[in-house]
């Protein structure tokens, strides 16, 4: 679970959405293949996505950095390459120094346990640097692999991107864009919608500054704010909520959890923006892959680079609050939940077990989060 599950800190709301724009431009840069310039503790480095890079590309940025090119990579994915030790918990980054002459294609390799070809460079090794940590959650902010080629550039030739219209940011405001997000989450539209198993239900849009990924409340019945409210926090799942995939029990989750609150009378569910436990669709559908090959559902995301669980819950906690449900009742097989919902501040009175019968195609799923991270069935 991310460690960015902490409790909002108080900011002006003018200094929010100018921050938070700032990330939300390189974020958007990174998912067309553009290139950004990360500011970290004064020094300039020029950032691209791996997976996104083109041979062009990195002939650019090795112009742009005299050639002293790096790649920033999680620790877990550096340790699966045989370049840095094993990660004793979330988070963590390395630089692999490229050597002079390495095509796009090693790049991939190294960002991408499907790419073809396995990376053979002996005599690389991982070494720390502050600045990978930012890169490396940039690309993760724009749900690409966690994996950012960088350089350091000049102040001049950064003030030379940023009239050719590249865009800058500070690491600083990267590593405050979850918390800020939160804190700027705003109801934007609401409207009743009869479900078929709540026909008393409303749907509430929030929408943070930026403009960026939003989320949504479905309130059933009329939640007593004085008495804890029953809470479901259901996290998207495009193939288990729309597709009625098997692979996972999600489109059972939120259709049970819908028809539970409505026989309590009244609660909450919140439809949250986090595909593939953090991750998103795309690198959902990565892990999928690696899992047909035999990994389990938390090795396949950390094969990728990611950490077993990258979903924040501070999103979660901002809406409650303002739904005026400070205390929960929270339906739930996820301790991590409890405690994650617990550390953003609100209160969790008991947790309701919330189990669906598995079929063949999930039953090594939901027995792997009972095993590895305490799931309850």
């Amino acid at each position: 679970m991310s460690e960015m599950n902490a409790p909002l800190e108080a900011a002006s709301p003018d200094a929010n959405a100018r921050h938070l724009r700032a990330v939300d431009h390189v974020i958007a840069d990174l998912r067309r293949g553009e290139m950004a310039v990360l500011v970290h503790d004064g020094a300039s480095f020029v950032l691209e996505g791996a997976e996104t890079m083109t041979a062009e590309d990195l002939a650019r940025v090795a112009r742009l950095t005299g050639r002293r090119l790096s790649l920033a990579l999680t620790q877990r994915r550096a340790a699966i390459l045989g370049w840095a030790p094993a990660a004793d918990g979330p988070g963590g980054t390395v630089l692999i120094p490229i050597p002079e002459g390495s095509e796009v294609e090693f790049l991939h390799q190294l960002a991408d346990p499907a790419a073809a070809g396995a990376p053979i460079a002996p005599g690389i090794s991982a070494v720390p640097q502050p600045a990978a940590d930012a890169a490396v959650e940039l690309t993760k902010l724009a749900r690409l692999l966690p994996a950012a080629m960088m350089g350091p550039v000049s102040k001049r030739i950064a003030a030379t991107l940023a009239a050719e219209g590249i865009h800058a940011v500070q690491s600083a405001d990267i590593f405050a864009y979850q918390q800020r997000a939160a804190q700027s989450l705003r109801p934007v539209a609401e409207a009743k919608v009869a479900l078929e198993k709540a026909e008393n239900t409303r749907i509430i849009a929030f929408r943070p500054d930026d403009g960026g990924i939003g989320h949504i409340a479905i309130v059933i019945g009329a939640p007593d704010p004085a008495e804890p409210v029953l809470v479901r926090l259901h996290s998207e799942c495009f193939t288990g909520d729309l597709l009625g995939s098997l692979r996972c029990d999600c489109g059972a989750q939120l259709r049970g959890a819908i028809a539970a609150i409505a026989r309590a009378g009244s609660g909450i569910l919140l439809y949250l923006a986090q595909e593939g436990r953090g991750i998103g669709l795309v690198n959902k559908l990565r892990a999928y892959n690696l899992q047909d090959s035999g990994l389990d559902t938390f090795d396949a995301n950390e094969q990728l680079g990611f950490d077993a669980d990258e979903r924040v819950y501070l999103p979660a906690a901002e809406m409650l609050r303002q739904l005026g449900a400070s205390r929960v009742r929270l339906m739930t097989n996820n301790p991590d939940k409890v405690a994650a919902l617990t550390r953003c501040g609100i209160a969790v009175v008991e947790r309701v077990p919330h189990v669906f019968p598995s079929n063949a195609h999930n039953e090594r799923y939901l027995r792997t989060k009972a095993t590895r991270h305490g799931h309850h069935l």
